[in-house]
């Protein structure tokens, strides 16, 4: 396998990392427009199979020629670039898989099925933690019933240690946290397509393994296409965003207070958008970096063979002290790595597929477990 790691942060990194641990993968390249210092852990882990190179992917020449030299290709950089190198992906004849984040987009690529499959490539977006794994494990809940009633998906990436006054550093992006909290959330109601206000409906999720009570509460982007799949076949479907109890109310009252608008307003003479300004200050304040968890937790309500219950499935994990990898890296990163070693040993069809789609769950799910990452199930009958 010569695997293609587009992006040298830290999801691309965690990726390039957990590919090194597959000796079936003979290359990796990780490419960034600036190559700079890879992190600590990729670099005690690197060997000769690593390859860091300079591109820029909007040269569609140089992408074209990296293309060619590669089975697969593992997109971690920000979404918008996803569409045209899916494109490109197809054009070259090589897999491909990124990790998403915009239902748009993924609508997109999904134009390009027919193209992909008579190139015999697959194309997987939506393929870190939320959207990925997690709708991954709600699949196979659905496809433990005969009739499904509601799905719940809830997942968080939250500080081991909380520290006022959010209980929250950053996993990611601020910048993209901010949109999920001002986005409205696409959800299943009635057995049709609606939306709902981010950062309403609160309800409290307990978790064991130290974790302890969380509040889970709307934000966008977690179900990705699953929306548009099950309506009018499940009645009720719904994503939510788990954080430490408090933390919505903060969010609330400074999104009410317009702190989170993008238009600009004059301050002193100078126009800026009270968004830019809560961004760059507060997100200096939550780059704490400090060892962190993730909660993922998946409930489904159904029937089998004429019983009414409720199973619900889990995963807590925790940063990894050895190699100093985050948990949310290790859940996002090593979950596209695997996709892309799943695409390259022809384990998935041919096509433009979203991963509860397409990803096999009993191998997905013990090649996480191989990683230390555990699919727990809980069942509770009604």
């Amino acid at each position: 396998m010569r695997m293609l790691v587009l992006g040298a942060g830290l999801q691309g990194s965690a990726c390039a990392f957990d590919l090194l641990n597959e000796p079936a993968v003979s290359d990796v390249t990780i490419a960034d427009v600036h190559v700079g210092a890879l992190p600590p852990f990729l670099q005690q882990r690197a060997d000769a199979r690593l390859h860091p190179i300079a591109l820029d992917v909007r040269d569609e020449a140089a992408v074209r020629a990296a293309f060619s030299r590669c089975d697969a290709v593992l997109s971690a950089i920000p979404y918008y670039f996803n569409a045209s190198l899916a494109r490109l992906a197809v054009e070259c004849g090589v897999h491909f898989a990124d990790l998403g984040g915009n239902t748009r987009i993924v609508q997109e690529q999904k134009q390009l099925h027919e193209a992909a499959r008579v190139k015999g490539i697959s194309i997987i977006p939506d393929t870190g933690l939320a959207p990925g794994m997690v709708n991954v494990i709600a699949q196979h809940g659905i496809d433990q019933f005969d009739t499904v009633e509601a799905v719940k998906l809830f997942v968080g990436g939250l500080p081991q240690a909380p520290e006022p006054p959010l209980g929250y550093q950053i996993a990611y992006s601020i910048e993209g946290m901010v949109d999920y909290y001002t986005t409205p959330s696409l959800v299943v109601r009635d057995g049709q397509p609606a939306t709902v206000s981010a950062l309403s409906e609160l309800e409290s999720v307990t978790f064991g393994d130290g974790v302890g009570t969380l509040e889970a509460f709307h934000t966008a982007g977690g179900l990705s296409t699953m929306v548009y799949r099950y309506a009018g076949k499940i009645p009720a479907m719904e994503y939510k965003t788990l954080r430490y109890p408090g933390h919505a109310a903060i969010m609330r009252a400074i999104r009410d207070l317009g702190l989170l608008d993008t238009a600009e307003v004059d301050v002193k003479g100078q126009r800026v958008s009270p968004r830019d300004v809560f961004v760059k200050v507060a997100g200096d304040h939550l780059r704490k970096g400090k060892p962190d968890l993730v909660a993922l937790r998946v409930t489904v309500t159904g029937r089998r063979e004429g019983r009414r219950e409720t199973r619900a499935w889990e995963v807590v994990d925790r940063y990894d002290a050895e190699h100093g990898i985050s948990a949310m890296m290790r859940t996002t990163g090593y979950t596209l790595s695997i996709t892309g070693q799943l695409q390259a040993a022809g384990a998935i069809a041919p096509g433009v597929h979203t991963p509860d789609e397409i990803l096999p769950a009993t191998r997905y799910f013990d090649m996480l477990a191989s990683r230390g990452i555990a699919v727990r199930e809980v069942r509770s009958a009604h």
